[in-house]
């Protein structure tokens, strides 16, 4: 008596790729960024600070956010 064979159904093939990546994947780098930003920008010697001062106080409230 021969073996059963499974057949293998394929599906049809696609032009588009899916790529799922997990939620810190994205976070992690836009988290980088931002303190690489933090670093590079202080609130007390930006030029945009001087120009609208919204900018400048957005900046403090984030340093002052942030751990020391």
């Amino acid at each position: 008596m021969p073996a059963r064979t499974h057949i293998r159904t394929h599906r049809p093939a696609t032009d588009t790729v899916e790529v799922r990546l997990p939620w810190w994947a994205v976070a992690l780098p836009a988290v980088a960024f931002a303190a690489l930003l933090l670093l590079i920008v202080e609130p007390g010697t930006a030029h945009a600070a001087e120009a609208d001062p919204a900018v400048g106080r957005l900046l403090g409230h984030i340093l002052g956010l942030l751990p020391a």
